[in-house]
């Protein structure tokens, strides 16, 4: 059984990625790969970016350090929340993170995405309130406990939602 709140971290990544799941799927190749406009991604290129940065968010949690957590603020986690997944400013990827064509197909990258997913909430469940004790730093965002990282993974994810959702909307793929 994990312990409260870290059922609420392991809820709100498992309905992230749920969101996700939805808000890609359905589309045909053609269509995940078509940009809105040049510059902008297409649903396959959001995809692929939530997989390279649930990797690279996971190798931070699996490598933070024990001392100098920020102390558990339950106000700071749903300030963080809200601000990642909102999409009322524009936010550049950096250059490691930035979708490349690595995946040729949206069920490729949606199969890797779950795959990476459940490595995140293995660890948050198997973690439990340790995540209160590892400390990370976010180049954005600074320092952060565990638990924020896993409140900045599930936002960050459903950012994307809303990305692929809009850019379905703005195809015609609705």
């Amino acid at each position: 059984m994990v312990p409260q709140p870290q059922m609420e971290h392991v809820k709100n990544l498992e309905a992230s990625r749920d969101e996700f799941i939805a808000a890609a799927s359905g589309l045909t190749d053609a269509q995940a790969k078509q940009q809105p406009e040049p510059g902008r991604w297409s649903v396959l290129d959001c995809a692929e970016h939530i997989v390279i940065t649930e990797g690279r968010f996971l190798n931070w949690l699996e490598t933070a350090e024990t001392e100098g957590a920020p102390a558990r603020d339950p106000g700071k986690e749903a300030q963080l929340g809200a601000r990642v997944s909102s999409r009322t400013s524009r936010a550049q990827a950096p250059d490691p993170a930035k979708p490349v064509g690595r995946f040729a197909t949206v069920a490729d990258a949606l199969a890797e995405f779950q795959a990476a997913r459940a490595r995140t909430i293995q660890f948050a469940a198997a973690t439990g309130d340790g995540l209160y004790v590892l400390a990370t730093k976010h180049p954005f965002f600074g320092a952060l406990n565990g638990a924020e990282l896993v409140v900045l993974i599930a936002g960050h994810t459903r950012r994307h939602a809303d990305q692929a959702r809009e850019v379905r909307t703005q195809l015609g793929c609705e």
